[in-house]
Formats: structure tokens, sequence, C-alpha cells
């Protein structure tokens, strides 16, 4: 679809040339996201170079179904660059993501944190390393299967929510910044659901057009957490003793990497009249300490390394109404936001919430639009 602006036709990525004097490098994870958007701009005649990530080791990959980038999913995306005849290369990026992600994901967790690797993985590999890479390739701009909307507004491109709510990932996309959003662009922000991907998928006949989704973390296995942490770091396992919150030894455990502040059940505390929820992880003396679910309830957070996507400068002398997301699974909420730098704030929600930590990332999203205002990690 072509757009006018100026006077100028633009095409459907925004640049005033036909599409096939525009290249993009889409990247591909082999699932039927990035398939779609690649076939589709192959479609449209664009210049489409498709680029898969190998981020770790093929053989541990191989015995691992439903994950990211794994041997499968470099072997799915191959097969559709095939299929629509446009290039496709495969990236060694072991290193880069071992020292940005795994690495960072560790040593998160052993300090008492809560990581979120897969925006870690945006922020330093995706939107870093391999957007300079498609640089170095000529290519005009960098596509891939994101559900969220970049749109024009008056100062250059924002970042706003996908179409479809249940779909959006914004959350993991918040520290994308104004110099990227220039660069990247997300085809299937506007789809109302995953069945119109689905179905574009089968108009193309792509191979993977019933391919699930990936539910795990790509390097976590079922979601086993401690289990990598224990392989990547052996002394993570010192046992320790687990407290009431007023003081009181209540038992003892085998590492504190096996704990998550909001955790009820597996404490090894039974016995207890009312239950318990792990509050705080005091990671410095192998301590973890235990309380009600009362004490769970937080309405401050000191929020660090925001990154600011506003219109208006990120002011100290001001505080606004906004709503953030401190989990991507939850809707986002009325909060007031008071600038202590241009990269710290308080955050105040209006309803407390439970089981926060650390680690965690919070998400400034407009209340009166679909705009990210762009986010930080939490730090208190």
């Amino acid at each position: 679809m072509a757009l006018e602006m100026n006077n100028l036709t633009l095409n459907s990525l925004g640049f005033a040339k036909p599409p096939s004097q525009t290249r993009v490098v889409v990247a591909m994870s082999g699932g039927v996201d990035s398939s779609v958007v690649a076939a589709q701009l192959a479609e449209e005649g664009y210049d489409v170079i498709g680029v898969t990530l190998q981020l770790y080791d093929h053989g541990a990959a191989l015995k691992k179904k439903g994950a990211c980038c794994a041997g499968q999913d470099i072997h799915d995306a191959r097969r559709v660059a095939d299929e629509m005849g446009f290039p496709h290369y495969v990236l060694d990026y072991e290193s880069s993501f071992k020292e940005s992600v795994i690495d960072d994901f560790a040593d998160s967790y052993l300090a008492g944190m809560t990581p979120v690797p897969c925006i870690r993985c945006n922020e330093k590999v995706k939107f870093k390393d391999l957007l300079e890479t498609a640089k170095d390739l000529n290519a005009d701009c960098m596509a891939t299967g994101h559900y969220i909307q970049r749109k024009i507004g008056v100062l250059g491109p924002e970042l706003h929510s996908a179409a479809d709510p249940t779909r959006d990932q914004g959350y993991f996309l918040f520290s994308t910044t104004t110099e990227q959003l220039g660069y990247l662009r997300f085809p299937l922000g506007h789809l109302k659901s995953k069945l119109e991907t689905r179905k574009l998928a089968q108009k193309y006949g792509l191979s993977v057009a019933s391919k699930p989704d990936s539910q795990d973390i790509c390097f976590v296995p079922n979601g086993n957490y401690a289990a990598v942490i224990e392989k990547l770091r052996p002394s993570a396992c010192d046992p320790g003793e687990i407290i009431h919150e007023n003081g009181g030894v209540l038992g003892s455990h085998n590492g504190v990497i096996y704990y998550t502040i909001g955790q009820r059940k597996g404490l090894g505390i039974g016995g207890m009249k009312d239950p318990l929820y792990v509050v705080k992880i005091d990671v410095e003396n192998k301590k973890v300490i235990v309380g009600p679910k009362s004490s769970l309830a937080t309405h401050l957070l000191l929020v660090k390394q925001i990154n600011w996507l506003g219109d208006v400068q990120f002011d100290s002398q001001i505080s606004w109404a906004i709503k953030v997301k401190i989990r991507s699974t939850q809707p986002a909420q009325d909060a007031i936001i008071k600038p202590l730098s241009k990269t710290t704030a308080i955050i105040e929600l209006l309803t407390p919430e439970e089981g926060v930590s650390p680690g965690q990332a919070c998400v400034f999203y407009d209340s009166r639009s679909s705009r990210i205002f762009g986010g930080g990690w939490i730090s208190r």
C-alpha cells in the first residue's frame, strides 16, 4: 500500500522509491510471525534479506522444542527464504548473546532480582548488533515480526501498542530508542489477531503456517531458571536460613536461586497457621525472608536506566499521570511518575501491587492513547 506525503508517493515502508529499490533486512526467528513479514515484503517486491541469529550451541538447542532460534528454527527460516526466493543468512551471535543476555540473567538472579532476558536480547543484540549488521548490508530499514506499532507523530516516529492487546509486545520493547525507531519497521502491529497472521502464512504457502508459538525463554528449558543458573554459577547453591520478617528462624534452604519474591509454595516451612510468602531475598547473607501477603504490597517504585520516548523533556521539576506495566501479562495501571533525573524516577502506583521485585521492567503508557513512552528497570 503506497502512502502520499508532501506530494511524494511513499511505499508501504515509508520510502519515496519503488519497493524493488528498497532493501530491507528481516530478522527471522523461524516462527510464523517473522516468516509472514519476510514473505509479505518479498511478495510486494522489496529487496528482502533474511537474517537468523545463532544465539547458543545447536547441540543443546536441538534437544529442546518450542524455543526460539533453536536448530530447527534456523532450518525453518531458511526454508521460508527458499520458498519465497530471497537470500538468507545465519549469523553467529553466541558470544554477544552469552555476555549480554545469559550472563546478565544469571548475575541479576544472584543479586536477588527478577530479570527479563527477552528485553535484554532486544536491547543488546537484536536492536543493537543486528541492526548495525543491517546497516552494513546497506539496508534501508530492518523489519521484525513483533506485535507493536510504529507511527509517525509531529516530532517523528513513535512507539504504540499493537492493535491486538492480547499479542502486544510493547513491554519487551520499551528500551527501543528514538534513533532505532527511525530504522525499524513492524508490519504486523496493525493486525487484529494472530489468526490473521496464520491466514497470511497460508496465503503465501509457508511451511510454518501451523507452527506453534514459542513459550519458553530460549535458553531456559521448561522454565527452570534455577537449573540454568546452577549450571552457570555453581556457587549459587550455598545453603542459608529462611527467616520470618519479625526475625524468627523458620527453616533452611539450599540456595536463594530457588526462591522468588511473592513465592508461596515450596518454601519447606509447613505447619504455619497463616500462609507465608517470600517478601525479600538477602543474597549477601544468604537469607530468604518470608511474611504475610500484606507485606508484598508496594505502591512506590524507584526506576532507573529510563529510556524516555515522550515529546516533552523528562524533567525533575514536574510530575504527571501515566499508566504503567510491571508485568507483561497484566493490564497497565494508573500511576504518577516523578522524575528525579533524566534516567531515574519514582513511580507511585495508585493501586498497590503485590510481589514487585527489583530487576523487573516498568513500562510507561499514555493514559489517553496507545502510545508507549518507554520505561526503565525497577531498582527498589
